[in-house]
């Protein structure tokens, strides 16, 4: 059953350009992207920073507008609906954000934080109660209750993120980048624990990162993301084992290898030049300004994402040129 629905979403937003902010320009954050999430399941997310990932997150959650497009949950389009009644679809979907320390208030302890949306959403139980069950949930110690996030470490504060998110019992959670400031250590400690609080809870997640390495870990399905815009999307096995956007290949082959004598590999892409500004996105393929394929007609045409398995599909207009493997 599909849980999210995203169709077209656009999000842009309005600049002042010039050396004196005389003119008006316009960045186009999100353009276009089209995305599912089923129940149980986990979308990742994934590009380099500045492509609109935590934009599309923020835009799901309404902390940024969107231009154009629908957003659907549970089949409601959330653009349509009152405050009212999107403070209610609050209790379904929640955030865990990158940066446990910016999201937790230093003034207030463990307990506090954690029982803040059950006080929003009137919370009808005891709330001291819930607090332990969700501490315990997450693997907390109760006698922790009582202390404030800077006499915790950074995997602990994490967790206590974890649970004021798992408070109102919601069923889609936006993970973005819920490990990347944390010790390598450590994320593989919270990314099971993400694993096993979706198998136990029946939770959805679209999970946001730029770390392949943790992607390949937790996801089902993979959208890449460039400039604004989504080049290849599909299970998970098949875009890290048949990756066919030139994108995706040059992202895939700078996964760091745990095996020395394979670090020097031949098949290494590397990108030239720098990511145009969504400001002023090339014309026709957003990735043409770096594309090692491109020709003359992905300046004239944007491509669409077209089928490339089951389930899986990839917007380059010579892709039929590179059967497999990157492009050399």
């Amino acid at each position: 059953m599909t849980l999210l629905q995203i169709e077209d979403l656009k999000v842009h937003f309005p600049v002042r350009t010039g050396r004196f902010g005389g003119g008006k320009g316009t960045v186009r954050a999100v353009d276009g992207v089209s995305l599912s999430i089923d129940a149980r399941e986990t979308l990742a997310l994934v590009g380099e920073s500045g492509c609109g990932k935590s934009t599309l997150g923020n835009a799901v959650l309404g902390l940024a507008p969107v231009t154009a497009g629908t957003i659907q949950f549970d089949g409601q389009d959330l653009g349509t609906l009152s405050t009212a009644a999107r403070k209610r679809l609050w209790r379904d979907m929640q955030v865990v954000f990158q940066d446990p320390v910016s999201a937790l208030n230093p003034r207030r302890s463990i307990a506090s934080s954690i029982a803040e949306p059950l006080i929003i959403h009137g919370w009808s139980g005891s709330i001291p109660d819930r607090v332990t069950e969700l501490m315990e949930l997450v693997g907390l110690n109760a006698d922790q209750r009582t202390r404030r996030p800077q006499a915790l470490s950074g995997g602990q504060r994490q967790r206590v993120v974890i649970a004021r998110a798992l408070a109102l019992n919601p069923r889609l959670i936006i993970c973005d980048e819920p490990v990347s400031a944390l010790d390598v250590s450590i994320q593989s400690q919270i990314l099971n624990l993400l694993m096993r609080l979706q198998a136990e809870l029946d939770l959805s997640y679209l999970f946001i990162s730029h770390d392949l390495s943790v992607v390949r870990h937790i996801a089902d399905r993979v959208a890449v993301m460039y400039l604004g815009t989504v080049v290849e999307d599909g299970p998970a096995s098949a875009v890290f084992s048949d990756p066919v956007h030139p994108y995706t290949q040059a992202l895939m082959s700078a996964i760091p290898l745990p095996d020395p004598s394979r670090r020097d590999r031949g098949d290494r892409v590397l990108l030239q030049g720098d990511l145009p500004s969504p400001l002023d996105p090339p014309s026709g393929c957003p990735f043409r300004t770096r594309c090692p394929l491109a020709e003359p007609r992905c300046a004239e045409t944007r491509p669409a994402l077209t089928p490339q398995g089951p389930g899986h599909r990839a917007a380059c207009l010579v892709q039929d040129r590179n059967p497999g493997g990157p492009p050399a």
